[in-house]
């Protein structure tokens, strides 16, 4: 039976986070050294406050390119303010640079992301995909990986991306969702916005998790709701479960 997957794109399909904590070890190292001696400033408080001053951008603004190397800069200027230490425009303008540089790391597959496809589209099902964050950006990457060929049209790219932004995509598209899956990483992002709409839902796991992806799930499932490890998973796991309701 014919099924409508959505997936998500960042460490779903392809390599994210890790390039995101290279270079926050990056800006740790950097602030570290220049709060030498300064009490309280070690890199624990400083990766603590990024994370904080990064979390509540993204409530604000969204996945904007500009809230990440912000958050460099905003963190570098509250250790200034609560220790005295006289802020530099140099440095402030080597971590935003050092922010940004962030976005120019290559495109990466996750294992099996190709084979996986194309298990799900020579199966018959209809495959969308669903991403947060700039659409330049976002479409560099799917540009790199070629995957207008599984996704055609169907690709939606929000800057905010939350059970509103979802259930909006479900509703002009008149989904059956009865038959519709969401596949992400993201428990935030992915499945409490697909659990809330009454769509299936699989949540990919991964080995480090952002932490603004994390939070208690306090939705009831409608239909499916299944944890992966990998990729390759996914096609005998929706099939699974398809037989198991006919």
């Amino acid at each position: 039976m014919k099924q409508h997957i959505f997936f998500d794109l960042d460490d779903t399909l392809i390599h994210c986070n890790k390039y995101f904590y290279l270079v926050i070890d990056q800006f740790v190292d950097a602030l570290s050294t220049w709060f030498q001696g300064h009490g309280g400033v070690n890199a624990e408080a400083i990766r603590a406050k990024q994370i904080e001053i990064d979390i509540a951008g993204i409530s604000v603004f969204g996945f904007k390119s500009e809230h990440f190397p912000q958050s460099f800069v905003d963190t570098y200027v509250h250790f200034s303010n609560t220790t005295g230490r006289k802020r530099s425009a140099k440095e402030q303008d080597f971590l935003w640079k050092l922010g940004l540089s962030v976005y120019e790391h290559d495109t990466e597959p996750y294992p099996n992301m190709q084979e996986t496809l194309d298990s799900l589209a020579g199966s018959g099902h209809e495959l969308h995909l669903y991403t947060g964050g700039e659409i330049v950006i976002q479409r560099r990457k799917i540009e790199k990986m070629q995957l207008e060929s599984y996704f055609g049209p169907r690709i939606y790219i929000r800057q905010h991306k939350n059970s509103e932004a979802l259930e909006h995509i479900l509703a002009d598209g008149d989904f059956d969702r009865a038959h519709t899956w969401m596949i992400g990483n993201s428990i935030r992002t992915d499945v409490v916005p697909a659990l809330t709409a009454g769509i299936h839902a699989i949540h990919m796991k991964t080995e480090s998790e952002w932490h603004y992806n994390v939070v208690q799930i306090d939705v009831q499932p409608k239909g499916a709701f299944l944890t992966l490890d990998k990729l390759v998973e996914v096609p005998t796991a929706i099939e699974g479960y398809i037989s198991r309701q006919t």
